[in-house]
């Protein structure tokens, strides 16, 4: 994963950028019929049940906007919630807490849903010695927030994009000309570049993985689409030389008999890609 100071200059840029695209020259419904100078204060009620993500995105989303608003956490980032919770109350100038108001729930409801189905993952890992990672497969412009989501919800992060990591998957490989050629030119590349990025390498059957092996420096072997059978036996073959992650189209219903091949890590794209959004909702308090 990428450095905190380079996540959070990515969050930076969400907050920009979103309040951008909503607000543009003004939120002219508030403007119309709420005087510059009125104060209020809001709530955020939960109408749903789950893992609660994105309190303390909120809070610099209300500092982006107005350094004047405050925040009052009742819940934070990472609880168990129900309907009727509040996670928090808002107070100050009213034009700005309706100012904040959507991003902060969009970005609420879609990672409080994300951290709700990593956790179920979580539990369902637990007693083994494998852990639920996420992937690249988010939503466009906001993948920090997913990915925070997914820590917040007990998992971990993959790569955070295609500069942190070298993951040489199937076409890679097949674009090269195989993966030995491809895993030797991945290291002079990177020798000759000066840059300290692991390396992933993805098998698609016991014959590559025997390959793979041959070669020093890789970091962890992508043990894709294998059936449980298959897994145990590549979990065998590799016997602690690297690293163990199993991947494709694993769901809640498989995960915990992929954990007890051995692996040690899981990897889901349906942590990020496959949610519904948690019910939230910002009400005034009158």
């Amino acid at each position: 994963m990428i450095s905190q100071k380079q996540f959070n200059k990515e969050i930076d840029i969400i907050i920009a950028n979103a309040i951008r695209e909503d607000v543009g020259d003004g939120d002219h419904s508030s403007l119309a019929c709420i005087p510059e100078d009125a104060r209020g204060t809001a709530k955020l009620l939960v109408k749903d049940a789950g893992i609660i993500a994105g309190v303390e995105f909120a809070r610099q989303v209300f500092e982006y906007v107005d350094p004047g608003l405050e925040l009052d956490i009742k819940i934070k980032d990472g609880s168990a919630v129900k309907y009727g919770d509040v996670c928090f109350y808002v107070s100050g100038l009213s034009q700005s807490i309706l100012k904040s108001e959507r991003l902060v729930l969009n970005a609420m409801q879609r990672m409080s849903a994300i951290a709700t189905k990593t956790n179920e993952y979580v539990k369902l890992l637990e007693g083994t010695n494998t852990k639920i990672l996420d992937t690249r497969k988010t939503t466009p412009g906001i993948r920090a927030l997913e990915k925070w989501a997914v820590k917040i919800g007990g998992g971990e992060n993959h790569r955070f994009a295609l500069y942190d990591m070298v993951m040489l998957k199937d076409n890679h490989i097949d674009f090269c000309g195989g993966i030995t050629k491809a895993i030797e030119k991945t290291k002079n590349y990177l020798k000759e570049n000066q840059l300290g990025l692991k390396i992933i390498v993805e098998a698609r059957n016991l014959d590559e993985i025997a390959e793979i092996l041959q070669s020093e420096g890789v970091y962890r072997i992508l043990i894709d689409n294998f059936n449980y059978e298959d897994t145990r036996k590549a979990v065998s073959l590799i016997n602690g030389k690297c690293l163990t992650e199993s991947s494709g189209g694993i769901t809640l219903e498989t995960a915990r008999k992929y954990a007890e091949c051995g692996v040690d890590y899981i990897s889901s794209g349906a942590l990020t890609h496959s949610v519904y959004n948690m019910d939230l909702s910002l009400k005034a308090i009158k």
